[in-house]
């Protein structure tokens, strides 16, 4: 059986990766996943951003701090873009905190992020934790083994 067929079977695309001949299945719709990871990263800036925020105002304008968090707590940050054109249309005092926080989110994101540590990062985690997968199960099935043999 090829990986196409496996792929057309569950109703996913296939695309050929740089690993040679196993596609990448990519049942994320039209987005490919570095598309899903950018959109994620970019929700996740302006959670970043948001926290930022509160932490500078809560040294500094403790009314806008208030006004701030109490937002917070009415609506998700699921959705960074959403939750900043909510802010933006609240009130003109959440206006000029949305304006801070897409300036922080910028700001993070193209000068505080450490896009070289994630990509190691990333491929750290992944290495490490299929070598422990694999342990495990080795370890596991090693067990059961000796157990059958005695």
């Amino acid at each position: 059986m090829s990986w196409d067929s496996v792929f057309q079977a569950l109703g996913t695309a296939s695309s050929e990766t740089k690993l040679g001949s196993a596609p990448v299945a990519l049942g994320f719709g039209e987005a490919s996943p570095e598309t899903k990871a950018a959109k994620n990263l970019h929700n996740f800036f302006t959670y970043v951003a948001v926290r930022v925020v509160i932490a500078q105002l809560a040294d500094t304008t403790p009314e806008a701090h208030k006004d701030l968090m109490e937002f917070v707590d009415r609506h998700s940050l699921n959705d960074g873009d959403k939750f900043c054109a909510a802010l933006m249309r609240e009130s003109p005092n959440h206006k000029t905190l949305a304006m801070r926080i897409l300036e922080v989110r910028s700001a993070y994101c193209n000068r505080d992020f450490e896009w070289d540590n994630l990509e190691r990062l990333a491929k750290k985690m992944a290495d490490e934790a299929n070598t422990k997968i694999m342990r495990d199960y080795l370890l596991e099935t090693s067990q059961v083994n000796n157990d059958n043999e005695k």
